[in-house]
């Protein structure tokens, strides 16, 4: 991990600090950047969040979704977390606590559009972070490859349809054409600019020449990253300078919410015998999200000023520190994970063993059976 990315959220207080200043001072800038757009697409966060997302996806090598039957029982606790409980659990945790117990403390007209940016942000599991996460654990590298690549593939399809239904369920009205634009914009035109990318980069130059490339591209992510935090921010200064508890509110279910799938991946994992090397990744695969992914589709749903597009930012805010934490207990409990897999190992070696044990005494009995009846 980078300097840079290890003071990520020092960066991201940074920008909430300059964009509410900027905002207070140049009003009129920021309001003809938020009218620049066409079919409810902003142009200037579209043009930053191509440049956030690109260099992620050309990481990834989708030819490791070869891989994915080398390590099956990760690769299916981790798309359980990811797809089956994630949004659901992101979803009734914003229900409980910004829909009923925090309600009193926040603005009324706000409410509906802070838990559709918490589905938001759940809805899609982090594409670029993972990789350092799993390395600082010292994990499987072709399963984090294979993960990922499954996941950016499911998610083309899944995304829409899950924030449409959870956002449905929430009574918020779901605009599909933009929903559906948003996935076309963000998530499928990206990955064929970036595929092609690479390809070319391979064709070309060989690992090499793609490692430069991305070397290039790194810094340039960030920057737009950081850019669209300072816009973000600029247009929701007032509310917050008014409001600042709203941060430290929307942070308690996206917390629970890192900690709870994160420990259920590790958890089943473990249960199922999988290795450390595979658990530790499929956790924090489990855990995190694709921030950039839901800061953009937040703010062509709902816009600049709303509560969703402040929602998925408190997600960025504290991405780095809380994912430093679960990988720090992810290291500090291997050696207990490891004696509960072995376990675990040993049950399904052993049930293995007694089933082939019935089976052969079931064929034997009937060869006895069937000399018998000879006789």
């Amino acid at each position: 991990m980078s300097t840079f990315e290890r003071y990520l959220s020092v960066w991201v207080a940074l920008c909430i600090v300059v964009g509410i200043a900027l905002g207070h001072v140049m009003p009129g800038v920021f309001q003809v950047i938020g009218a620049a757009e066409i079919a409810k697409v902003n142009l200037p966060v579209a043009a930053l969040i191509w440049l956030m997302i690109i260099p992620m996806l050309v990481k990834i090598d989708f030819a490791a979704l070869g891989q994915v039957k080398e390590h099956w029982r990760g690769i299916g606790v981790t798309l359980f977390i990811n797809w089956a409980v994630k949004p659901f659990s992101m979803a009734a945790l914003g229900w409980l606590f910004i829909g009923y117990l925090f309600r009193p403390y926040l603005p009324a007209e706000q409410i509906d559009s802070y838990i559709a940016g918490l589905i938001i942000l759940a809805a899609a599991p982090c594409t670029a972070m993972v990789f350092v996460w799993s390395n600082l654990t010292r994990g499987e590298p072709h399963f984090t490859l294979s993960q990922v690549a499954l996941n950016d593939t499911i998610m083309v399809f899944a995304f829409a349809p899950i924030v449409g239904l959870l956002l449905g369920l929430s009574a918020i009205t779901v605009p599909w054409d933009t929903l559906v634009l948003s996935v076309v914009l963000y998530i499928v035109v990206p990955v064929i600019a970036a595929q092609l990318l690479r390809r070319r980069l391979l064709a070309q130059g060989g690992e090499a020449a793609l490692q430069r490339m991305l070397a290039r591209l790194q810094p340039l992510s960030l920057v737009a990253l950081l850019a669209t935090l300072v816009l973000l921010f600029g247009f929701q200064g007032e509310q917050i300078l008014a409001q600042p508890l709203i941060i430290a509110l929307l942070a308690v279910p996206i917390l629970i919410q890192v900690y709870f799938n994160s420990g259920l991946a590790y958890l089943l994992n473990r249960a199922l015998g999988e290795a450390h090397c595979v658990a530790g990744p499929s956790a924090l695969i489990g855990a995190s999200n694709f921030f950039e992914l839901a800061v953009a589709a937040a703010i062509s749903l709902f816009g600049f000023q709303s509560g969703a597009a402040l929602a998925t930012v408190v997600g960025v805010l504290i991405e780095v520190p809380v994912m430093l934490s679960v990988v720090w207990i992810v290291n500090r409990s291997q050696g207990w994970y490891e004696a509960g897999g072995a376990q675990a190992r040993t049950r399904a070696a052993s049930a293995t063993s007694s089933g082939a044990l019935t089976l052969k005494k079931g064929s034997t009995g009937s060869a006895d059976h069937s000399t018998d009846t000879v006789r």
